[in-house]
């Protein structure tokens, strides 16, 4: 099996790599368009998320979720109130905000390895402004069809984590060494924690941003040579816009229809995330012992359910 995925692997990396050399200008051109995108809207709103997000664990902001959601995400998903703050900034900022917020809760000692692995699964979303701008006002051309896909995507994902950690349980009898995390915090001195914190997580968030950043340039590059091979009159198809979505969210959803069934694929799409946004996610995942497994499970899950709530609401539209 192993062998089979290796010599998959190389047969695409050779394709890649004949295409940049058949194909340079087309190359350049896709990655100099997505070096636009992330300069006017992927830093802009990835990099402050990123610094809130990390500022609030170092901080300790965890401890007041923790003890204040319990009540809350406890008797829904079965995890502690820390897991609020995943789930909050992830619907928030976007992808992927959530996944890099459960990853420092959980080098942080506030999670344990099985509720941020459970986390990972529903708590990576797609931002307000993603959907109300890109989905709703530009792809659909309604504000309000914008809104509803942000209420269908919150319901999808509260839905698919009451899923995945209810009918899908883990095994975790492990516990979050809180005391133990307090002690350490207040050892050191505030004012220098404070600064560390602040200046660590300015710095590593910039580092983390422009790794998003060079996923999404790669996989315009490949997005740009998939189109060049597809059949012509593709673009007015169905199936192009969710082959392309399935890659690269933003690509996908612009060329939907305006319609019933471009609403529905549309909120499918944003369930699923594209490729794109799952090779940012493992990067994130990169140099913790947190499994992804559970993370593509709840990405397929959360597609799969955005279909017949997109298809209530849709009639209230169309």
């Amino acid at each position: 099996m192993e062998t089979v995925k290796n010599i998959l692997l190389g047969a695409l990396l050779s394709l890649f790599a004949a295409a940049l050399l058949l194909f340079p200008a087309e190359a350049s051109g896709a990655a100099r368009d997505a070096l636009v995108l992330c300069l006017r809207s992927v830093l802009p709103s990835l990099f402050p998320f990123f610094v809130l997000s990390s500022l609030l664990v170092s901080l300790g902001a965890a401890d007041v979720f923790t003890h204040a959601l319990r009540p809350i995400m406890r008797p829904l998903f079965g995890l502690s109130g820390a897991g609020a703050l995943s789930l909050a900034l992830g619907l928030i900022g976007g992808y992927p905000v959530g996944a890099r917020t459960t990853v420092e809760l959980y080098r942080g000692k506030t999670l344990t390895k099985s509720e941020a692995e459970r986390l990972l699964g529903f708590c990576n979303n797609a931002g307000p402004g993603f959907i109300l701008g890109v989905c709703g006002g530009t792809a659909l051309q309604s504000a309000r069809a914008g809104v509803y896909l942000c209420l269908v995507h919150a319901a999808s994902a509260v839905l698919c984590g009451v899923l995945l950690c209810r009918a899908f349980p883990m095994c975790d009898k492990s516990r979050v060494p809180e005391r133990a995390a307090r002690s350490a915090r207040m050892e050191r001195s505030v004012p220098r924690s404070r600064a560390a914190a602040f200046t660590g997580s300015v710095r590593d968030s910039f580092a983390a941003v422009w790794s998003v950043c060079g996923f999404v340039v790669i996989f315009a590059v490949a997005l740009r040579f998939l189109t060049l091979i597809m059949p012509a009159g593709a673009e007015d198809a169905a199936w192009y816009g969710a082959l392309l979505g399935a890659v690269e969210l933003t690509s996908g959803v612009l060329t939907l229809s305006a319609d019933r069934a471009g609403f529905i694929l549309c909120s499918a799409l944003l369930g699923w995330g594209g490729l794109s946004v799952h090779a940012q996610t493992l990067s994130v995942l990169e140099n913790s012992d947190l499994s992804a497994k559970r993370y593509f499970l709840g990405k397929a899950m959360q597609a799969a359910l955005s279909v017949p709530l997109a298809w209530g609401v849709a009639r209230l539209l169309y």
